[in-house]
């Protein structure tokens, strides 16, 4: 490397926020050596991140016995447990293809982005992964209370408990329009994190770089065939026309569901009733009904704000 390119390097990481709170270390990134056919499956929250990391698994293995469970195959690198120091020696003794997560923004992710690597955008609109996310938070177990706030590390205050919101009407006026105290900038997604910085980043970041491929849960829901050949094009990957109907299956919510407590975290154990929490109900517009006719015009009116048209609307239906 050039002392030119060690500059801009250090330049880029001097600059990049550094997100730490209950759920976050953007920092643990450094524990992961990169390579070059790495894929990196980002989403704010609830967007469909399960759904697209089983998709690639079953690209990458096409047929063979995976090695592990999708949560363990694929981990989300900047949850602060467990420790840097665990998670980068299990990342580098994968020998398959790694495919990991991140629910950083762009800005934060830039001193780890790898422009030989490819990226996996998953999003949709941000109503129904509110109502998604707030099923995510309702069902949680004191497990999961105990993993994100007690654990060794914590910046910030601690996540509150979900009877603590209200109802779900009240707590999205303050998920709307207040971020987390530690996630300097951010406007919205209280308690968690930003939803609009995560999509406007990324969708930025595309327009600059061709490795980044944009996936929409609608989509998937319409073609789920025509995504995951989108996906392995993207990656570069020949799909095994023999294989291709089963591993499409293996891919549907049904199928999944089945056998939910391989995809969560922790077997499901973080969740009241186990995977079947963690993976609901895959459907959209739960919002309707919920949400109030001022609160849905708020929303488009924070997403008209914060988002380029062309990234507003794609959040909103699909098909780019």
């Amino acid at each position: 490397m050039s002392q030119c390119e060690s500059a801009a390097d250090a330049a880029t990481k001097a600059s990049a926020p550094v997100y730490k709170s209950h759920h976050f270390d953007s920092t643990k990134w450094e524990a992961v050596s990169p390579r070059d056919d790495d894929i990196i499956i980002v989403t704010a929250y609830k967007s469909g991140t399960t759904w697209t990391q089983q998709l690639v698994s079953e690209l990458v293995f096409q047929g063979k016995e995976k090695p592990a469970s999708v949560s363990d195959l694929s981990p989300w690198v900047d949850l602060r447990v467990p420790p840097a120091e665990v998670i980068g020696p299990a990342l580098e003794a994968q020998r398959h293809r790694r495919f990991l997560k991140t629910h950083l923004p762009a800005d934060a992710f830039q001193p780890f982005f790898n422009p030989k690597a490819k990226y996996i955008f998953v999003g949709r609109d941000g109503r129904d992964a509110f109502m998604s996310l707030a099923n995510h938070y309702e069902k949680a177990s004191d497990a999961w209370y105990g993993a994100l706030n007690d654990a060794l590390g914590r910046v910030g205050p601690p996540i509150p408990h979900f009877s603590k919101m209200g109802d779900i009407a009240t707590w999205f006026d303050r998920w709307l329009s207040e971020g987390w105290p530690t996630l300097e900038g951010e406007t919205d997604g209280w308690p968690f994190w930003s939803y609009f910085k995560n999509a406007r980043t990324w969708w930025q970041l595309g327009k600059e770089h061709d490795n980044i491929l944009f996936l929409h849960f609608n989509d998937m829901k319409k073609d789920l065939e025509g995504e995951m050949r989108r996906v392995a094009a993207h990656l570069g990957i020949d799909v095994d026309e023999a294989l291709l109907p089963q591993m499409v299956k293996a891919c549907t919510f049904d199928e999944m569901h089945k056998k939910a407590d391989n995809f969560a975290p922790l077997n499901g154990s973080l969740w009241a009733n186990g995977g079947k929490d963690f993976m609901f109900k895959g459907t959209n517009q739960r919002w309707v009904g919920v949400l109030s006719d001022r609160q849905v015009e708020m929303y488009q009116e924070k997403a008209k704000r914060e988002l380029p048209a062309d990234c507003a609307e794609w959040l909103e239906r699909g098909s780019r």
